[in-house]
């Protein structure tokens, strides 16, 4: 599993022209399930996510997490951070999730994280358009 985690002052995800998700202050995290990936691998990153403390406390150090600051998510599935270049100039995406399963493994993700932390979503599969103010920018990648 790839989470790509960006700090963000406000973020907004659309299909067809209609927000679909959107959050203020909190990650936008971008979400790729690898062929070899699990509920347990999902358990393990959400906690990792929901704890991470990359939020500035009263001195400017970053020490806080989401939900010290009272951070949201914004959690768009993304398949293409499993892209293969090594060969060739056109990736190739075999090291990825199957589509199915790679929807219930977000979907699950997507509800570890909202038991905790208010989570947005964009749509699996969906021809998206993301908006982001970045934070920083402050952008770290989970795996």
């Amino acid at each position: 599993m790839k989470l790509v985690i960006q700090r963000t002052e406000r973020a907004a995800v659309s299909v067809d022209k209609k927000t679909v998700g959107a959050i203020e202050n909190g990650f936008l995290v971008l979400f790729g399930a690898g062929a070899e990936d699990t509920e347990a691998e999902c358990e393990r990153l959400s906690q990792k996510l929901i704890n991470l403390r990359i939020f500035a406390d009263e001195n400017g150090k970053t020490n806080l997490s989401l939900k010290d600051v009272n951070g949201e998510l914004l959690i768009i599935s993304q398949f293409t951070l499993y892209a293969d270049c090594r060969k060739g100039n056109r990736p190739n995406f075999l090291q990825a999730k199957e589509p199915k399963e790679a929807e219930h493994l977000y979907d699950y993700f997507c509800e570890l994280c909202a038991r905790e932390i208010h989570v947005e979503k964009g749509i699996f599969g969906a021809d998206m358009k993301v908006e982001l103010v970045n934070d920083g920018p402050f952008t770290i990648i989970l795996e």
